[in-house]
């Protein structure tokens, strides 16, 4: 996590988001990239190509300089690197893009989540991030004061495919000293015995020299419901899940657990890409 990207609007979800960022980047020795997109129509940015309409461009860009530069004198941010990056594109767009270019470790982004027509049909920049980023993605829903990661939920189905991202989650967790606590949610549709569910559960961990966990097996009517009430149950500090990335008719109809949580959890939720 030495290299942390952190989008923002100016609003206060993205100070929230800026400020968790600072006290992780305080702790592991990390830099933090402010990220500002100026999205523009596609008129605009045809504007741009044939050299139209350039000095109010200008006056956007610097406005939003000049917010960057008021952001990176906030005194939480004394003593870490801090860099600024100002880019003409689609906000989700933009955000993978400086990712990849920067070799980002961890994206950090506010949300205040979306429901009804706007989740189905349009989604939030934070949903289509999770679903398309390489790098873990954390979602900060409100101001947290004192980021502490003491009790981490990661829930999954344990299989295979599903390592990967999980070993990602056991590093973030060991380097905050937190007790993992592993959830397999049970579900009517989908049910295994606990004696079944815990064996799949013991075999998985076997690989990770995880420093503190505990297993759970959860019943519920369905696997976002069980996350959630499990969560409140032990008052996590974080929600972990890996994430398939569905795209298309795919993601329509098969939908994305992680990406409903990003949505409605009230709690921290950090992503992990299969």
């Amino acid at each position: 996590m030495k290299k942390i990207l952190i989008p923002t609007d100016f609003s206060d979800h993205a100070e929230y988001a800026l400020k968790v960022a600072a006290q992780i980047a305080r702790s592991n020795d990390g830099e933090i990239i402010l990220l500002h997109m100026l999205e523009l129509p596609h008129e605009g940015s045809d504007a741009i190509s044939k050299g139209h309409d350039i000095p109010e461009l200008m006056f956007f860009k610097n406005a939003a300089i000049n917010k960057l530069d008021e952001l990176m004198d906030v005194d939480y941010l004394n003593g870490i690197k801090v860099s600024k990056v100002i880019q003409f594109e689609m906000a989700f767009e933009g955000i993978l893009n400086i990712s990849r270019i920067n070799n980002i470790d961890l994206i950090v982004m506010g949300s205040h989540g979306a429901s009804g027509y706007k989740e189905m049909f349009v989604g939030s920049n934070a949903e289509k991030v999770v679903r398309n980023s390489e790098v873990p993605v954390l979602i900060i829903k409100k101001d947290e004061g004192e980021f502490n990661v003491n009790q981490f939920v990661f829930a999954s189905d344990f299989t295979d495919e599903a390592k990967q991202p999980f070993g990602k989650a056991v590093e973030f967790a060991n380097k905050f000293g937190a007790t993992l606590h592993l959830v397999m949610i049970n579900t009517p549709n989908n049910f295994k015995s606990t004696s079944t569910s815990q064996a799949t559960i013991d075999h998985f961990v076997r690989e990770f020299l995880i420093h503190q966990f505990e297993t759970h097996i959860y019943n519920e009517t369905n696997v976002e419901k069980g996350i959630l009430n499990f969560a409140n149950s032990i008052n996590a500090d974080l929600i972990g899940m890996s994430t398939h990335g569905r795209k298309g008719l795919a993601h329509f109809f098969n939908g994305s657990i992680s990406e409903d949580l990003v949505n409605h959890a009230t709690r921290p939720v950090i992503t992990f890409k299969i």
